[in-house]
């Protein structure tokens, strides 16, 4: 299909992959050296998969649930005994982690595994590949990655160690987040000449002259989070340079869902940069559907091997033999009431990435659920509590827990597992009979997502280029997501509502909350910390130990 990567990512990855979680100039000894290794195109490219292999390893995981469980946009409660786990999940949830949170750890080490994997990567390369073009783009590659890890880690933890000579063994201490910002515009500047201009499939899941100027795009519309001073007019020159590529298009409402199915790939004329997923390899952990999937919808959905067998619509914990397989996803995670307010438009296809309100099979049967009375609810008082009970499954909007007002336990039985709105964007992978993994692709940057920074850049002070209106941008995206009327006016509360529409589930939506203001508001299971300086978490206590040279953000 489309995994045109995973040959060359997986090759050495043995020789390459090591772990630097918290001090990135830790020697490594290793069957790839200077002298063995790379000389040819071929080698080279090879060389570079192991900085691959490590963006897609937690990209789906650790680095997902820190982007969108610490905000409006997903939710992960306990259920009574289950998803405990630490209170990891509650602590993202409610605001209130500390150095500790295994999750907060979790995002350090990933970021930092990518950036010295390719710190060790470059070294190597300089010092043994031949001059030429092809070294000179696979550099600019490597350095492009390794910035674009280190703006993950501006955005996520603000002022990290600037650390990118391989073998080094002197400790970093913490750059300040501006000088962070201003070491990944340079180097992101500096690849541009020799990074590749094309698209398809010679270059999807690489980076591109395009992915480095999306970043610094992104970068420049949260300059002033992030610098203290607004860059939006170069925002809009970054996103002109793909806008005038003519590359890249918008996708109709007709294909705007099958966008983030499992057949995705390098077809997706709206992917400007996309991780490849194999549901056939262990390196790369995309599996959503397993948290975001109802827990009843594992057949329906054809979730990890899950099949009626020769079944029509079989009654859910009933329905035995014949083929029958029903492998349940854990089904923990779900979105706000708060967030989900934002799809407030009947006509608009992104409303169809949620599954809300009675459950129905392909041919509109209602998709029915045995359990027992007690197994139901459990403040059930009746008569014959483990009488059986059989209900059609309803997912209900996520409110305050039955358990009290301010519990983050949901309890355990049917209506707690069928609370919450669920979100299968990422479409659970009909394809994979085998595991849970997913061949699901996940773009980090989208041409709609350009069209949308242009619009945020010019309407927020900056200045407008070829002919365009913020107004316009807005309404070029919408006209291929809903029939109802083009907008005629624009607010920020406006374009906040339109970014949480399109882009849910992708990862951006904490980056969005902290621009607009909307970080600190309530929501969910009691989420009412205001503190300001959790808009960076803190450095995890692990980094701390393993260099004491680290200063704890302010605040923790």
């Amino acid at each position: 299909m489309k995994k045109i990567l995973f040959g060359i990512l997986c090759a050495l990855s043995g020789a390459l992959i090591f772990s630097s979680c918290q001090k990135l100039e830790v020697p490594i000894t290793s069957e790839l050296t200077p002298e063995s290794y790379p000389q040819t195109a071929a080698q080279l490219t090879s060389a570079s998969g192991p900085v691959y292999i490590n963006l897609r390893s937690d990209y789906a995981t650790t680095y997902f649930f820190l982007q969108s469980c610490s905000t409006d946009e997903s939710v992960l409660p306990i259920f009574a005994s289950d998803w405990i786990d630490g209170n990891k999940y509650l602590e993202l949830h409610r605001h209130t982690w500390t150095k500790d949170n295994a999750w907060v750890a979790a995002g350090w080490s990933y970021l930092t595994n990518i950036i010295g994997t390719a710190n060790q990567t470059i070294s190597i390369i300089n010092q043994s590949a031949p001059t030429g073009p092809a070294k000179s783009t696979n550099l600019a590659e490597l350095k492009t990655m390794r910035a674009m890890a280190y703006f993950m880690m501006m955005d996520l933890y603000g002022n990290v160690p600037l650390d990118t000579l391989y073998g080094a063994t002197q400790l970093k201490t913490n750059s300040p987040r501006a000088q962070v910002f201003t070491y990944v515009e340079s180097e992101l500047k500096a690849a541009i000449p020799y990074l590749k201009s094309t698209t398809g499939v010679a270059t999807y899941g690489l980076p591109t002259k395009y992915l480095a100027y999306s970043i610094l795009a992104k970068m420049y519309l949260n300059a002033a989070v992030y610098t203290g001073t607004a860059r939006y007019d170069d925002c809009i020159a970054a996103c002109d340079q793909m806008i005038s590529s003519g590359l890249y298009a918008i996708e109709p409402m007709s294909t705007y869902l099958q966008m983030f199915y499992p057949t995705n790939g390098p077809s997706q004329k709206e992917f400007i940069f996309a991780i490849p997923f194999d549901a056939a390899t262990t390196s790369g952990n995309m599996f959503l559907a397993r948290y975001d999937l109802n827990r009843n919808l594992g057949i329906r959905y054809l979730y990890s091997g899950s099949t009626p067998g020769s079944f029509t619509n079989p009654v859910m914990n009933q329905s035995s033999g014949s083929g029958l397989a029903n492998n349940k996803p854990s089904g923990p995670r779900m979105t706000t009431t708060e967030f989900y307010a934002n799809f407030n438009d009947a006509n608009d296809i992104r409303n169809k990435q949620w599954l809300t309100g009675p459950q129905y099979w392909q041919d509109g049967s209602p998709i029915m659920v045995s359990t027992t009375n007690l197994g139901y609810d459990q403040f059930y008082t009746g008569g014959s509590p483990a009488a059986t009970y059989v209900y059609q499954l309803n997912l209900t909007p996520l409110s305050s827990s039955r358990l009290g007002a301010n519990s983050y336990d949901l309890g355990k039985d049917e209506i707690a597992w069928n609370t919450g709105y669920r979100n299968i964007k990422f479409l659970a992978d009909y394809t994979n009979p085998t595991n849970r993994n997913q061949n699901n692709d996940m773009p980090l940057f989208r041409y709609s997502d350009i069209i949308l920074m242009k619009a945020e850049a010019i309407f927020r002070g900056g200045t407008p280029t070829l002919g365009a209106t913020a107004l316009g941008l807005v309404n070029s995206v919408r006209s291929n997501r809903t029939t109802s009327a083009p907008l005629t006016a624009l607010t920020l509360d406006v374009l906040y509502n339109e970014r949480s529409k399109e882009f849910a589930w992708e990862t951006w939506h904490r980056n969005d909350m902290i621009r607009f203001g909307k970080f600190e508001n309530a929501y969910g299971l009691s989420k009412t910390n205001t503190d300001t300086y959790r808009r960076i978490f803190p450095i995890p206590s692990t980094a701390m130990a393993t260099n004491n040279t680290l200063v704890q953000n302010t605040g923790y």
